[in-house]
């Protein structure tokens, strides 16, 4: 059983490069998969171990360093790996809005505990706002929440301008917004802070810390949360979830979709079928046939490019 943890800070850092060394070198002696992005602005990241000491010793070194002893994380587990490589990549963001001048670190709506989530989105002037994409949305989202239909967080703002919130619910209402991991509502508070909205509060930790703390039976979460690794999606237990995925277009598939004429493993699926050219099917067909032989060779295929929920 491989051990995973999600995790992120923002937190100045004031170089990134170095920092990014440091880590890469550190995590690679330990073993460690995953993708972990560093900006000026903080870190963010999911990874991944066959024993706990070393991811615990991976997390711990990260702490060490100025301004992340309280980093984020959100622990969970699965059956396979579900990274083939360690990837430390240097990001301009490290979840992109699209606007360098929003900054958690100066401005940013207020932490909610899992704890405390439920009475705060079932009052009657809150509004409930997921701020993960619409693919993420439509496998599970908390009950009666709005979904911004968004393809790429950088989305959000747009979506924000043509909602046309009022003076009044900008001054009145409560705002509690969530995503996966906790970084991009903490960020998307920022945001909301700027446009003028005076309650603004987001979830800590996420989902999965929701999912972590919160038994099913008191949960008003509905469905799966997809997540941004082999796994796909994950269950209020934090088990892998039901859902597989399209290699041709990263989007979430069920076994309904597999049943499909227009689905072929690892090239395409109903979603994305009818949009893709005879010429990248083949690219994508002779990809899965290196991936069957490194299967059979009992060896890693670095495959798709592996995201972090961003």
């Amino acid at each position: 059983m491989y051990k995973v943890a999600a995790l992120y800070k923002f937190s100045e850092i004031i170089d990134p490069l170095e920092f990014h060394n440091e880590i890469r070198i550190k995590l690679k002696d330990l073993c460690i998969h995953g993708t972990i992005l560093v900006g000026k602005e903080g870190i963010n990241g999911t990874i991944s171990s066959t024993t706990k000491k070393n991811l615990c010793s991976a997390i711990n070194f990260i702490k060490q360093k100025k301004g992340f002893n309280d980093l984020d994380i959100k622990f969970s587990s699965s059956r396979k790996n579900p990274f083939v490589r360690l990837k430390v990549k240097l990001k301009k963001e490290i979840v992109t809005i699209g606007d360098e001048s929003i900054d958690p670190t100066r401005l940013a709506g207020e932490y909610v505990d899992p704890a405390d989530w439920n009475e705060l989105i079932e009052h009657k002037d809150t509004i409930l706002i997921d701020t993960r994409n619409d693919y993420e949305y439509s496998i599970g989202t908390f009950k009666d929440s709005l979904n911004p239909k968004t393809a790429k967080f950088r989305e959000f703002p747009k979506w924000i301008k043509k909602k046309k919130f009022t003076s009044k619910e900008k001054a009145n209402k409560n705002i509690a917004m969530f995503c996966t991991g906790g970084i991009r509502c903490e960020k998307a508070s920022s945001l909301m802070k700027k446009e003028g909205f005076k309650n603004v509060y987001h979830l800590k930790g996420g989902i999965l810390k929701y999912f972590e703390l919160i038994p099913q039976d008191n949960s008003t979460w509905q469905g799966e949360c997809f997540v941004f690794d082999d796994r796909v999606s994950i269950k209020h237990d934090l088990s892998e979830g039901t859902y597989d995925m399209c290699h041709g277009c990263r989007m979430p598939i069920t076994i309904i979709d597999k049943k499909s004429k227009k689905y072929i493993r690892g090239v395409a699926c109903p979603k994305c079928f009818d949009k893709t050219s005879k010429e990248q099917k083949s690219r994508y067909m002779s990809r899965q046939k290196q991936v069957d032989l490194a299967k059979k060779r009992n060896k890693k295929h670095i495959g798709p490019k592996e995201e972090v929920f961003n």
